[in-house]
């Protein structure tokens, strides 16, 4: 990307909070209004260590900017508002190319890459979001962050992802909240640019990605979710999930159930080329339900979980999935791999402690420990696999530094299934949040 159209982007960022013309239109529009610049410094270290292709090593650090400014609404019936998100992000070092004899470190992960596939200087995005409201009732068009069961932002790299199309969020009833959606692109975490949307094993892409459902409180310690979505050519999926919140002794257990169904349509279901799914020969279409339970315990800083998560049908878990990094909302989607293979079975284990209940507050740390089995493949049939997660976070909590966070995080996959390589990874980053209204 051009610098011109990086700095572009920064000060159409900063003018929507500070121009005057839009200070004086209207109190509720400036009243309301909150902006924040998130910064992070991201370091990543990937190393693959078997597989087809030679084994490898991806590293690369960068500096991200994060310009949120989140408008109040206009006075009167309706709300109207508008809200800007500019998004920047600065190599400092990369591995050179991707193709380049000898290179022992690849580019690719953290930044899009040029025409010679070396890593680029700089890469960035800038959104805006017309919204409007009436009652306890939102309409936004533009750019989206869902966090909905049937589509989940990805916030694994340098910058976040982000989705375009129209929501509606509705609180008007009591104890329910009400979504409705349709999107038609994302942006991928290390791109500038937004494409149409497709699932894994796919190569067609659409434009049509609806969704419908809601979340109900049914008491204090309760809320249920039904949601219903549809990639349009892909697939229609049905979710229903609860939450459960009860005291046990002189601690807490949470309990979170997930059941997933979903099946073939349009293209896919017709098998047509370029709409395949990902899965165990069953021609590339759509066939699978995925169930789940999580279990967690907690007291006086400690944490500790157990869950299953059961995968059936004839395909993996579909979601939208564009080929540069998604999130899906299963218990396992972990740090390096998902588990949502075909006919996978899964338990994971984890533990969590608040080093606050020691006297050192802002510490805490978490493992995690998920092993796969039964994979419906077509080479030995039933795969294997497991993957270790551990975390460690601290954010200052005075001085100068105050608020400044430190997230280290390491992860280790080993895998039977074919094309799955064994992976080790490191993450290092540094986060810190300014208020700027």
């Amino acid at each position: 990307m051009k610098k011109s159209l990086i700095a572009g982007a920064v000060a159409a960022g900063i003018a929507a909070v500070t121009l005057p013309g839009l200070a004086n239109a209207n109190d509720g529009f400036i009243g309301g209004s909150k902006a924040n610049l998130g910064v992070r410094n991201f370091y990543f270290n990937q190393d693959e260590r078997n597989g087809v292709a030679a084994p490898s090593k991806s590293e690369e650090w960068g500096q991200g900017f994060v310009l949120n400014f989140q408008s109040g609404f206009s006075q009167g019936r309706i709300g109207l508002g508008l809200d800007a998100l500019g998004q920047v992000g600065v190599r400092l070092d990369s591995g050179g190319r991707t193709d380049k004899a000898g290179r022992s470190r690849n580019p690719g992960v953290l930044f899009p890459l040029e025409d010679d596939n070396s890593a680029v200087n700089h890469f960035g995005r800038f959104d805006l979001t017309a919204k409007a409201k009436i009652s306890q009732t939102e309409l936004k068009y533009g750019a989206l962050v869902p966090r909905l069961p049937v589509i989940v932002q990805s916030d694994g790299r340098l910058l976040p992802q982000t989705f375009r199309g129209t929501q509606i969020t509705s609180n008007d009833i009591n104890d329910l909240t009400l979504q409705l959606g349709q999107i038609g692109k994302a942006s991928g975490r290390a791109s500038s640019d937004y494409e149409e949307l497709r699932i894994s094993g796919g190569t067609k892409r659409v434009d049509q990605f609806r969704f419908a459902g809601g979340d109900y409180k049914v008491t204090d310690n309760l809320t249920a979710s039904y949601y219903l979505a549809e990639l349009s050519d892909y697939y229609r999926q049905h979710y229903v999930g609860a939450v459960h919140n009860a005291n046990l002794g002189n601690g807490k257990l949470n309990t979170d159930l997930r059941y997933f169904d979903s099946n073939a349509q349009g293209a896919n279901k017709d098998r047509q080329t370029g709409y395949g799914a990902s899965g165990f020969n069953n021609g590339g279409r759509v066939d699978n339900t995925a169930a789940s339970a999580l279990f967690t315990f907690s007291q006086s800083g400690h944490a500790a979980g157990l869950g299953y998560q059961h995968l059936s049908g004839s395909s993996h878990f579909p979601f939208i999935n564009n080929g540069d990094g998604a999130s899906a909302y299963l218990i396992t989607d972990s740090q390096i791999g998902k588990f949502q293979r075909a006919g996978q079975r899964t338990w994971l284990a984890s533990y969590g402690y608040d080093f606050s209940q020691a006297g050192i507050a802002g510490l805490r740390a978490n493992l995690i420990y998920l092993r796969g089995a039964d994979v419906d493949a077509a080479v030995s049939g039933k795969d294997k696999e497991w993957e270790r997660n551990i975390r460690v976070d601290y954010t200052i909590q005075k001085g100068l530094l105050k608020n400044v966070g430190f997230s280290l995080r390491s992860a280790a996959l080993r895998s039977s299934v074919a094309g799955q390589r064994d992976t080790d990874q490191t993450r290092f980053i540094v986060n810190y949040n300014i208020a700027l209204l």
